[in-house]
């Protein structure tokens, strides 16, 4: 794993997030520095899957130039051990099993966080995916499903199966995304493991990042809202860990960052509709949107063609003052992350 990580820093992943991870946010976000290592949004596994040729783009049109990592989602050992095995095909850096997703459709299949509450089905999973992957084989997870005293036991199965990098986002299944992280949970894995582990979970810029990592003691960072957020969040954290001065982007640079992002969704998109297109970009902007002006938020929710759209963010955005760092602690999507800065 040495080749991936960055001899003299802690190492950058962007997290897999389904719906945003796709080649165009690939071509968007790797300009602005983008991260060390990716991670694809999940393939969907199941008895009669076959891999998805859209996110099969992200990994064979990988415009990056880093390692890149396919994601799989599912509970079926044999379709998944299948599927691993198509996925080698292509130019990956090597396969990651979701064990965290808490959306109610996925955990109600036993798959993601789901798969949780059936440790002995991960234990099984994990060996048959071992066993089948010659190369490099990681799992992101969450702390447990109900409560994170569930964790202890957890890792005492990822310690039985050599996988190559743990990737924790710090909250239970039952957490979603609405509380603290814990990262005493993620020292834990750090001090159990012999493997790296990566900390996962409210890097929303950073002041966070840095106080994650150094609670954690984690080989590095994922992040992901956060990113959306702040696409020079990679870039500003690698100065940080350099103790070199960092770049602080005003609005007009987050306007341009909009605009890029809703032109390479626009271009990807079959069947272009304007008015869709506008719905697709508010589910980007409700994380764009916070630490601003509450009415940012109020207009851009309210957007249903593109003049809307646009004219809400130029009246917003197209100025010189410098773009909130951090969002507002009462944030609806960015929940808890002040705590990792108290102590």
């Amino acid at each position: 794993m040495t080749d991936l990580f960055p001899a003299d820093r802690p190492v950058l992943y962007l997290a897999p997030m389904q719906d945003v991870t796709d080649l165009p946010f690939l071509k968007v976000i790797d300009p602005y520095g983008g991260a060390d290592v990716y991670v694809t949004e999940y393939f969907r596994v199941h008895n009669d899957s076959r891999p998805s040729a859209w996110i099969l783009r992200s990994i064979d049109e990988n415009p990056t130039g880093r390692p890149i990592f396919a994601q799989m989602i599912g509970q079926d050992i044999e379709a998944l051990v299948k599927t691993a095995k198509q996925l080698l095909e292509h130019p990956i850096a090597g396969i990651d099993l979701n064990l965290g997703c808490p959306a109610p459709v996925v955990c109600k299949k036993e798959a993601g966080g789901g798969l949780l509450r059936n440790l002995p089905k991960v234990d099984s999973i994990l060996g048959a995916l071992r066993d089948a992957i010659p190369t490099r084989f990681t799992v992101k997870t969450r702390l447990g499903y109900h409560h994170h005293d569930e964790f202890p036991q957890l890792l005492e199965i990822f310690r039985k199966h050599a996988i190559d990098v743990l990737a924790i986002h710090g909250r239970t299944v039952e957490e979603r995304y609405s509380t603290p992280v814990h990262p005493d949970c993620v020292k834990l894995a750090v001090e159990t493991l012999t493997c790296p582990v990566i900390a996962n979970g409210n890097v929303v810029d950073v002041a966070t990042g840095l106080a994650y990592r150094e609670k954690s003691q984690a080989a590095g960072l994922m992040i992901g809202r956060g990113a959306i957020r702040n696409p020079w969040l990679f870039s500003q954290l690698r100065s940080a860990f350099a103790g070199e001065s960092i770049f602080e982007p005003n609005c007009r640079d987050l306007l341009g960052y909009v605009g890029r992002l809703y032109d390479e969704l626009a271009a990807h998109t079959k069947a272009f509709d304007p008015l869709s297109h506008v719905q697709r970009m508010k589910k980007t902007m409700a994380f764009v949107t916070q630490g601003h002006d509450p009415d940012f938020e109020f207009r851009v929710r309210r957007a249903k063609t593109p003049e809307d759209f646009h004219s809400a963010c130029r009246d917003h955005l197209d100025r010189d003052d410098a773009a909130p760092a951090a969002p507002q602690e009462s944030s609806r999507v960015f929940c808890g992350f002040g705590e990792l800065l108290d102590g």
